[in-house]
């Protein structure tokens, strides 16, 4: 019996996860971080399948309109005001702290807002785009320890580009048999920061990028001169002000028992950056 060729529909299907653990498995380019301080390994492979560019160019958009609907309902707060005034000086001592993490920072055009919002919340979006809601710092009175505690954190997750990893989780599970043009054309991954992009506000970040976010957070404030010891503080007051929070087991978020346990488990790490900071100050 004669055998019939494999259809190039089918070989394709056969190829695409051959093709995708070769493209995950390729090493990624050496990011110097720090000697010093918390270790948490490279970037996700992930990133590798959605180009950085798209994501931050989509980014961009997605903040500048989120800025006039804020302006437009009077709840974008001038830049003469003392709260944006603050949080752009905090910013501007992490910042510097940034780019050992991701080259690419030394390109970002960085940008710091504050909207009229009873959210507790804060966000960094890819491309240095942050934002705070006025409810973060009124509900839980935020030293300024403890702001750059929260911004390190939503800087950690656009340094390590958690969205841009979250993207290309969704991208690689719908490459299927067309992978060889879509990888090389480009157009499922286009297509991914297309349908993505509007959503980057709204992307679920894991556990361990939730925890990872933490640790590089704590060491920018550390050695931007900010007591590292305040996000044992603020994990407590998001504590008190969530009390109705789900279980651990039914988050996608690690409980603020566990963050802080994290936290005090790796002060050792960041306390001499920040003595050495706030002695330079």
């Amino acid at each position: 019996m004669t055998k019939r060729p494999i259809e190039p529909t089918r070989r394709l299907r056969h190829l695409a996860p051959l093709l995708l653990c070769a493209l995950l498995a390729a090493p990624l380019a050496a990011v110097a971080q720090p000697q010093e301080g918390v270790s948490v390994g490279r970037n996700s492979a992930f990133t590798q399948l959605v180009p950085a560019e798209n994501v931050e160019r989509s980014a961009v958009q997605n903040y500048q309109q989120m800025l006039q609907q804020a302006a437009a309902k009077n709840a974008l707060a001038p830049a003469d005001s003392a709260q944006v005034k603050r949080l752009r000086g905090i910013a501007q001592r992490l910042i510097p702290f940034a780019i050992p993490w991701n080259e690419r920072a030394k390109q970002w055009q960085w940008e710091v807002n504050l909207i009229g919002s009873p959210q507790i919340n804060a966000f960094c979006m890819p491309g240095g785009k942050i934002a705070f809601y006025s409810g973060i710092l009124k509900t839980l009175q935020l030293s300024d320890d403890e702001v750059a505690m929260v911004m390190g954190h939503e800087i950690a997750h656009a340094l390590r580009e958690h969205a841009r990893e979250r993207m290309g989780k969704n991208a690689a599970t719908g490459i299927g048999a067309s992978v060889i043009t879509q990888l090389f054309g480009l157009g499922q991954i286009g297509q991914t920061v297309t349908n993505y992009g509007a959503q980057l506000l709204t992307l679920e970040f894991s556990r361990s990028d939730e925890s990872e976010a933490d640790l590089v957070g704590m060491e920018l404030a550390a050695r931007a001169g900010f007591d590292p010891r305040a996000g044992v503080t603020l994990w407590q007051k998001m504590g008190a002000a969530n009390k109705n929070a789900p279980p651990q087991s039914l988050s996608t978020h690690p409980s603020g028992n566990t963050r802080i346990a994290d936290i005090e488990a790796n002060l050792a790490k960041v306390m001499p950056l920040y003595e050495r900071a706030k002695k330079a100050r």
